[in-house]
């Protein structure tokens, strides 16, 4: 890639050596447990990102897991089967849930005996929004300008640090017309700019596409390129050569206002955008950009994230 960064990129710490001080392994590839000074520094950031809040933003908090209908009738399942995660659970009589847990006492494998539950895991932040804006009838004039955060859930194993299977995802979305989502979004990829300068952190902001699945995948990602509908902010985590995207500025255009039927005050069809913040990936930039010692980070860096 040949992006060109708006301040070079600096020496960087490789993500192998400081792994240990950050992300402890469970035994299973991108998931981790978290250490205190790592979780200080998404402390920090959390902060950080709330100052941007604009007046007028509702914040919503959604818990790890979301209706398994609603993500099949968002168009998830098509766009992104490979990335689902199902919640399944043991049901039925006691006998029928005893004789899965004999089969795991002898040794045998027990999981056929799992039955799907009404859940997924969620994949972001926002998708359970859109169906609980549009419960609510038409949207004001103005818009609607929403704060959400979960835990999310995406099924690509990796050993690399910077891409998880349990990642945290904070995002404000904006519902409105077309004129009104183009503002927001511009307007954040302006801030975004500024939000990358405080954390003292090399960027640069690039034009990017989902990771669809299958052959008519690659003929979306191409066709969400050429409408410029998403861009990166992308830091060198790893490297200059591969850097990661750790922010995301989103159009989703109608789809989301046709699923659900969200309406503007004229009746029409609403659009929708985004900006979502990888939590832990601008967390592991920040290590990888100024080591682990938090003391001898430059005094404006720790200074906007109160470290």
């Amino acid at each position: 890639m040949n992006l060109a960064f708006k301040q070079p990129p600096k020496a960087t710490h490789s993500l192998d050596s400081i792994a240990d001080a950050l992300l402890l392994p469970s035994g299973i590839d991108g998931v981790y447990a978290r250490t205190a000074v790592f979780e200080q520094v998404v402390n920090g950031l959390t902060d950080l990102i709330s100052e941007y809040r604009e007046p007028n933003t509702e914040v919503l908090r959604f818990p790890p897991v979301m209706s398994r209908r609603q993500v099949e009738k968002s168009g998830y399942l098509k766009s992104f089967p490979h990335f689902l995660g199902c919640v399944s659970c043991l049901s039925g009589e006691e006998h029928e849930i005893r004789a899965a847990l004999d089969d795991h006492e002898s040794g045998q494998d027990w999981t056929p005996a799992l039955a799907p539950a009404d859940l997924v895991l969620s994949p972001a932040a926002c998708y359970p929004l859109y169906p609980l804006a549009a419960s609510r009838g038409q949207i004001p004039e103005q818009g609607l300008l929403f704060d959400v955060a979960c835990d999310c859930f995406r099924r690509e194993p990796s050993k690399m640090l910077d891409r998880l299977q349990s990642f945290r995802m904070r995002e404000y979305v904006c519902i409105g017309t077309p004129g009104q989502i183009d503002v927001f979004r511009r307007r954040w990829m302006k801030l975004a700019e500024g939000f990358a300068a405080r954390l003292g952190l090399s960027w640069g902001i690039d034009h990017a596409s989902d990771p669809f699945f299958g052959r008519g995948g690659k003929m979306m990602a191409a066709s969400q390129v050429e409408q410029a509908l998403k861009f990166e902010l992308l830091i060198p985590v790893r490297s200059a050569e591969q850097p990661t995207a750790c922010m995301s500025f989103n159009y989703h255009r109608d789809h989301f206002g046709t699923t659900w039927n969200i309406r503007t005050a004229n009746g029409e069809v609403a659009h929708t955008g985004c900006v979502a913040f990888g939590i832990d990936r601008l967390a592991l930039a920040l290590f990888a950009t100024h080591g682990l010692e938090l003391l001898r980070w430059p005094a404006g860096v720790r200074k906007a994230l109160t470290v």
